[in-house]
């Protein structure tokens, strides 16, 4: 997607002679991290603009600026998915919101179920790493990751046009399609805990309208493998992978 090695999501509006003022953090990152100097290129994008090639103009340890100069890649906006999840421990919960911006889910939802061991989440860690993961897999959207949300709270009030991709440990080996018209509507994929969902939220769940279960094969996966599988089979069936 992009000519330069470097990319940096930025939050400015990006256009040809725009210029980007730089955080001590990004200006740690690519002068003193990445070792670039004044006419070096960096890919930049902002998840609205697309991605441009932008030039250092000043560098300096605790700013610096860059001058956008031609876009290299238009916008391109993942499908309508949301990704719900319980957190689990702290470096699984970072790879499931990394490969969840990898692979193409708009909103990141973690949610407290039954038995979710993890009472609270740091939402602004997990937003790094939804935009690192951005940066690095030639992205230009950064999915919004969200606090932690009661799913029973999340489900009352769950938007009437969402179908909702309900993956039930309890149905290992059995079905796992989706419907045949879920293609280009709005969805959201459920994951539940480590110790899976209780027998309530399994009833309430099976018995919505906008809830399809599914089974990730015929073996019980991690939390974190789940959530891959999810949303492959997600991208596959209803996505934009085809």
């Amino acid at each position: 997607m992009s000519g330069s090695r470097i990319r940096l999501y930025v939050e400015h509006p990006l256009g040809e002679g725009q210029t980007l003022s730089l955080d001590r953090a990004q200006a740690h990152y690519l002068f003193s991290v990445m070792r670039l100097g004044p006419g070096d290129g960096v890919a930049v994008f902002n998840g609205r603009d697309g991605e441009w090639r932008a030039t250092v103009t000043e560098a300096g340890k605790r700013g610096g600026t860059l001058a956008c100069e031609t876009q290299t890649a238009p916008q391109r906006d993942p499908p309508d998915l949301w990704l719900l999840f319980a957190p689990i421990k702290k470096a699984r919960t970072d790879f499931i919101v990394e490969k969840a911006a990898e692979m193409g889910a708009a909103r990141i939802l973690p949610v407290q179920t039954d038995f979710t061991n993890s009472e609270r989440v740091r939402q602004d860690r997990l937003q790094a790493h939804a935009v690192e993961a951005a940066e690095q897999c030639g992205g230009t959207y950064v999915p919004e990751v969200t606090g932690l949300h009661r799913l029973d709270s999340l489900l009352a009030d769950w938007p009437a046009n969402r179908r909702l991709m309900f993956c039930d440990e309890a149905l290992a080996g059995g079905a796992c399609a989706l419907p045949p018209d879920g293609r280009g509507q709005p969805w959201a994929v459920l994951i539940g805990p480590e110790g899976g969902f209780s027998d309530a939220e399994r009833a309430r769940l099976s018995a919505l309208p906008f809830a399809h279960p599914v089974a990730l094969g015929p073996r019980i996966l991690r939390a974190d493998t789940a959530a891959v599988a999810a949303l492959t089979l997600w991208q596959t069936t209803c996505g934009d992978w085809t």
